[in-house]
Formats: structure tokens, C-alpha cells, sequence
């Protein structure tokens, strides 16, 4: 299966770049490019591409602000967004992420990488690269005061809390099932009705509901 990726940087030497990287591959299209936000959400919204490579510092409209009207919790069929950047400030990581994107990847990751990082986030998972995460709990870090704990929370079994926790520490399926000592497939049943139980898309979201709530904290563990 082929799939569809939106280009969306203001400047078009990146843009060019980074079409010259996925033409290369056979199962990846770039189906069109934006300069902006403003014609992202357009592009976005007619073509519906699997995936939007999204920029942040854009003319008109930022690609926080498009990633909100492409995949922020409001939008009825939303896309799956990976956010680019040259920037990992707090600010741009923490907005991207509340916004909907389903992955924040820096702009300097390795060709491979970003063609990696489109299929994770097109096969409905979510990435963060690991300097993204770590500015993720340190920004949650200088919260003084958690939010209210939903009640949806209790519904979790202790399993499924623990696998939540450890998604919040940015572990993967495998790591998850190896120090839980349970099949990849369990964990991804377990990761599956954590998302259901809590109302949450993807993992990027789990992440934020769990520092947000204060269900882990910075100091914890590692995140990978």
C-alpha cells in the first residue's frame, strides 16, 4: 500500500529535500505541498493524505495552529500529523503535541529515520524523538499542581496502569512487554483499551495525559 504525505514547510528547498528523500521510496507519494498554514488545513482538507509532514514556524498561520484544525481534539476525522522542526523548545514541543500531531521529530534526524518515523504515524502509533521527550517531563517537571484525575482513570485495570505509565516513560510495545513479561501482543491489547478507556487517539496523547495528570513524574524512571 502506498502511502499519501502533504508537505508542508515554508521554505522550498526543504520541501525539495524532503521530496527527494520519499520519492525514493516505492510505497511512499507526495501527493502536495504548502508554504503555510492556512493552505495546509486547504491541502489537508481536500486531498487527505495518510500523512502531514508539518513545519512550525510558518507565514499566516504556524503548524501548531494548522496541526489544531487537521487533528486537534474538535476535528471529526482527523489526520495524522508529524511535526518537523529545527526547534525542540518547550514551547513548539508542548503546542504541537496538546494540538493533535501524532509525532515531533527534529528536522537533522537521518533520512531513514523520517521515512521510519511516517510509517509509525501512518499505521495510527505516534513518535517522539527522545530529546523531544525528555523537554516533554521536563516541562511537566515545573508543574506544581497536577490536573484533577478524571474518573475514567479507575476504570483502568492495575495492568493497564502500568502499561500507561510505561508509555508515558516512552517505552515501546517490546520494552513494555519485556519488563512486563507478557507477549508484544498482550501489551498492544492493553495499550488499546488504555487509549478506549480514556478517550485518547494515539500514544503521543497518552503521554501528555499522564504527565498532565500527574499518574507519573519526572524522576520515576527513563525515558527512552
Amino acid at each position: 500500500m502506498t502511502l499519501r504525505v502533504l508537505l508542508v514547510d515554508d521554505q522550498e528547498l526543504i520541501r525539495a529535500g524532503f521530496r527527494m528523500i520519499l520519492e525514493t521510496e516505492t510505497d511512499l507519494e507526495v501527493v502536495g505541498e504548502a508554504a503555510d498554514g492556512v493552505r495546509a488545513v486547504e491541502l489537508g482538507t481536500q486531498l487527505r493524505p495518510d500523512v502531514v509532514l508539518m513545519d512550525i514556524r510558518m507565514p499566516r498561520m504556524d503548524g501548531v495552529r494548522a496541526t489544531r484544525a487537521l487533528a486537534g481534539p474538535d476535528v471529526p476525522m482527523p489526520l495524522r500529523v508529524l511535526v518537523l522542526t529545527t526547534f525542540d523548545l518547550d514551547e513548539y514541543v508542548y503546542g504541537a503535541l496538546r494540538a493533535g500531531a501524532s509525532g515531533f521529530l527534529l528536522k537533522d534526524a537521518p533520512p531513514d529515520q523520517l521515512v521510519q518515523a511516517i510509517h509509525v504515524v501512518a499505521a495510527g502509533e505516534a513518535l517522539l524523538a527522545p530529546s523531544v521527550t525528555r523537554r516533554l517531563i521536563t516541562e511537566f517537571a515545573a508543574r506544581p499542581n497536577p490536573a484533577v484525575v478524571p474518573k475514567a482513570v479507575s476504570t483502568l485495570t492495575s495492568r493497564e496502569r502500568e502499561v500507561l505509565v510505561l508509555v508515558a516513560r516512552g517505552h515501546s510495545n517490546r520494552e513494555i512487554a519485556e519488563e512486563l513479561v507478557l507477549s508484544e501482543t498482550t501489551v498492544k491489547t492493553h495499550v488499546g483499551r488504555v487509549l478506549l478507556k480514556l478517550g485518547l487517539r494515539d500514544r503521543v496523547q497518552a503521554v501528555v495525559f499522564a504527565y498532565e495528570h500527574g499518574l507519573v513524574r519526572p524522576g520515576d524512571g527513563p525515558a527512552s
